[in-house]
């Protein structure tokens, strides 16, 4: 991380005293979404998962698989782009299901975490044919309460699944598609995920495939210098007060920000800061910041200059 002096370099002086009509904070730094953790800024690797749901959502391709290295911000993508498809697809019903790591794979425990999911009050009551018709019940309630027929439902650590979950969940796809529902099925895990629809391929498992698993999408982290000004771009034209001007860049740098910085302005600085560091300590392979990392030093060097 680089020192609070070598990024404050970049920053414009303040104008004189008296110049800036309103830099008055509209609301008190301790409810910023910054400071409370509660917000998610777009990387270029969401903005590629994103492009990928509108896709398939407009060629009604029903399945595809994310896949990506542990811990580079899958999970954090999901909860991203459920976000998002509520403000620019509102009619849709999203869900994020957790696959579980288990010893044995049984019927009764995957309805159960799909009815979790759907946020089903006791998941785990009841016979299997039970289960599952509660299952497409409560999705079928959604829909009508949404009023759209369209379901997308992100399938975390999907790697965790074996060949009979992946039929078991095609069968949920076919049964709403009979009460003209239509399940996009979008699978996330890690690289093992690719290598389980190479391996059901070989085996002629055609109709999972063709079912759950048509496009493909590689997730990365932060890779490059365009990729941090992507990242920071979040900040400069995300408001809040949403309704206001105030964009995050603004709440801290108000002064800067009227004078004409933009936290993007410092994209280079902050890649050749991490490239340095990850030279100097002699991390192998190429240099890649996941999700979480790059959120928290980008947050970091917001509050800097408080």
């Amino acid at each position: 991380m680089p020192s609070k002096k070598g990024i404050s370099a970049r920053v414009p002086h303040p104008a004189p005293p008296g110049s800036i009509l309103n830099n008055v904070r509209p609301i008190d730094p301790a409810l910023h979404p910054i400071e409370t953790g509660s917000y998610r800024i777009a990387t270029p690797a969401i903005q590629s998962f994103y492009e990928l749901i509108c896709r398939c959502l407009r060629y009604r391709i029903t399945g595809a698989l994310t896949y990506g290295p542990p811990r580079i911000g899958k999970t954090r993508a999901i909860e991203y782009l459920r976000l998002l498809l509520c403000e620019t697809h509102p009619k849709i019903t999203t869900y994020h299901a957790q696959a579980e790591h288990k010893p044995r794979h049984a019927e009764g425990p995957f309805f159960s975490n799909l009815l979790e999911a759907v946020g089903f009050p006791e998941p785990d009551s009841g016979s299997n044919p039970t289960k599952r018709l509660r299952l497409i019940n409560k999705i079928k309630e959604a829909c009508s309460r949404n009023g759209s027929g369209t379901v997308v439902l992100f399938c975390d650590e999907a790697q965790r699944y074996d060949e009979n979950e992946y039929e078991w969940l095609r069968d949920v796809h076919d049964h709403l598609d009979r009460i003209q529902i239509r399940l996009f099925t979008f699978l996330v895990g890690q690289q093992e995920l690719l290598a389980v629809k190479t391996a059901l391929q070989q085996a002629r498992k055609t109709q999972i495939v063709a079912r759950l698993m048509v496009e493909e999408l590689a997730f990365h982290g932060v890779r490059n210098v365009n990729d941090v000004a992507t990242c920071l771009a979040g900040y400069d034209q995300t408001c809040f007060p949403r309704s206001s001007d105030w964009s995050f860049t603004r709440f801290y740098l108000p002064q800067a920000v009227t004078n004409g910085y933009q936290l993007g302005n410092d994209a280079a600085l902050l890649w050749n800061a991490f490239s340095a560091l990850h030279h100097k300590h002699g991390l192998p392979g190429e240099l890649e910041i996941p999700m979480n990392g790059n959120v928290s030093i980008f947050t970091c060097h917001l509050q800097a200059f408080q």
